[in-house]
């Protein structure tokens, strides 16, 4: 972190389901973090000299013996210390309180509760003294460690929040990194400047020049094929580069025939004028041929992930002299395909799915740690225009993942037809500012209907559309009935195949943006 020369927080990760947030939120106010597993040795935490740490929420229980634990000389490095959920109580658990299981139903709580502050606390300081926070939590801090006072409490808990002000020691039980948590982004703001003493020096113009910088020393003379799809990701990252190397880049666009309608021609026409090769591989046969058969959607990853890698090797040795692939891949992406402790929710493609030999040098990823939105802030400072920075994302196995069970021609082009239906019809309406991504997925499903007083029995349809602004959480878009109506009628009449169409109003969690 002293080489780029930003103040830095260090997230420690236990395995909590919101772990990314707090980084993201971190993110939002100036101040670079990045997330490292529980696990990373003390000599390294010292080399990052990180202004504060936090510590985040995890499923286990402090007390028992396989629980995550930290180094204790933690706590005596003088550094700022923010816990959270089960972060406060490995605090109180290894400072001299006790954690223990609640034992009555109303010392657990989950979900909104409502919460009174001690505003004089560093953390709440020029907060309401009551509001909602959200919490997760069935074990209870029995004892509260010495020095440390209750700067928070709830009707069933008198240490929502403890603090150690002289040593700059916070905990809080509840998740101020989630939205349902009031001014939760303002107490984590204050943790960093008020305790840490940030001055908020994360700025993406800083970045850009940053990455230029890296991305030339890392590459030197060396040449680089990007894996291509047109999506923003891909797009920001060509731009990334290609400030960085110029004509050392080639992107490959792999149409794997699974793009949306009209895509890849589309793709083509951006790009094929920038000042840096492109080649477009049609790879649709040998893409549906490796898939056919093929139901099970973490298989349709790996096999997408492993056809993408050997293609980018063929081209590379037409090229000549390749050294380096280079991916779009962001910070969600490595989170849901593992990280640390926390479980796999799906490989993505160019992450979990890539083969376990590669013919390249080294895989660049200058995206890596950026969110979707600090992807698109970047993009605007390459000066990429509005329509592709802010285009909707699309997977890199594509339809594959939106078509539940085995992949044919057939259904591809179904899914293409009724996808561009409601695409359509969403911009046509003026909704398309207004859900963050919407798409449509053919179901495995088929049901009876009536089609010209006679019997079908043909596939459901589902849209899904939803509002977000890191797609690590997601709610579902309340599209207007008659809008849903509309799309729906002319699916039915003018999509051959589909007979039924259901909107998916699941929020994220439980469920995932996409349905494979």
């Amino acid at each position: 972190m002293k080489e780029m020369g930003h103040q830095f927080v260090l997230v420690l990760d236990f395995g909590g389901q919101y772990n990314q947030l707090i980084a993201r939120r971190v993110r939002e106010c100036s101040v670079y973090c990045e997330v490292k597993p529980y696990t990373t040795p003390l000599r390294e935490i010292k080399a990052m000299d990180p202004i504060g740490i936090i510590f985040t929420g995890g499923p286990n229980s402090v007390y028992l013996e396989d629980s995550p634990q930290v180094d204790p000389e933690i706590f005596r490095l003088g550094i700022p210390i923010l816990g959270i959920c089960y972060g406060c109580q490995l605090m109180a658990h290894h400072l001299g309180g006790q954690v223990t299981e609640a034992q009555e139903d109303s010392a657990r709580e989950y979900g909104k509760t409502k919460t009174y502050f001690d505003t004089e606390c560093k953390l709440f300081r020029g907060l309401p003294e009551e509001g909602f926070s959200w919490m997760s939590h069935g074990d209870y801090m029995a004892k509260v460690p010495e020095g440390f006072s209750l700067t928070a409490h709830s009707a069933a808990c008198p240490n929502v929040a403890i603090a150690d002000e002289s040593r700059g020691f916070y905990g809080v039980q509840f998740h101020p990194e989630v939205n349902h948590t009031e001014n939760g982004t303002k107490m984590l703001r204050n943790f960093l400047y008020e305790v840490c003493g940030a001055v908020g020096d994360w700025t993406m113009e800083d970045y850009c020049k940053t990455a230029v910088r890296e991305l030339r020393e890392k590459i030197g003379a060396g040449k680089v094929l990007l894996a291509l799809s047109g999506g923003v990701d891909s797009s920001v990252a060509a731009a990334l580069l290609a400030e960085a190397i110029g004509k050392q880049l080639t992107c490959v666009f792999v149409d794997h025939g699974l793009m949306r309608k009209n895509e890849g021609d589309e793709v083509e026409a951006a790009f094929s004028k920038w000042d840096f090769s492109f080649v477009r591989v049609d790879a649709e046969e040998r893409f549906l041929q490796k898939l056919k058969g093929v139901s099970e959607p973490e298989h349709k990853r790996k096999i997408i992930g492993e056809e993408f890698i050997r293609v980018f090797e063929e081209e590379a040795k037409k090229i000549g002299a390749v050294e380096y692939l280079a991916q779009g891949t962001i910070y969600p992406d490595v989170i849901e395909s593992g990280f640390g402790d926390a479980a796999t929710i799906k490989s993505h493609h160019n992450v979990g799915g890539l083969p376990d030999a590669v013919d390249f040098k080294e895989i660049v990823e200058p995206l890596r740690l950026l969110f979707k939105d600090e992807v698109r802030e970047l993009g605007r400072e390459l000066g990429l225009p509005e329509y592709l920075v802010m285009r909707q994302p699309f997977p890199g196995p594509g339809l594959a993942i939106r078509i539940i069970g085995d992949i044919t021609k057939e259904k591809a082009d179904t899914l293409r037809e009724a996808d561009a239906i409601f695409r359509e019809e969403i911009a046509a309406a003026d909704w398309d500012k207004q859900i963050n991504q919407y798409f449509a997925v053919l179901t495995n499903m088929r049901s009876v209907g009536v089609m010209g007083d006679g019997r079908t029995y043909d596939y459901t349809l589902a849209l899904r559309g939803v509002t977000t602004t890191d797609f690590m959480t997601a709610d579902w878009a309340r599209i207007p009935y008659d809008l849903l109506d509309k799309i729906s009628v002319r699916i039915v009449n003018e999509v051959q195949g589909i007979n039924r169409v259901v909107y998916d109003i699941t929020s994220k969690p439980p469920a995932t943006v996409e349905w494979e």
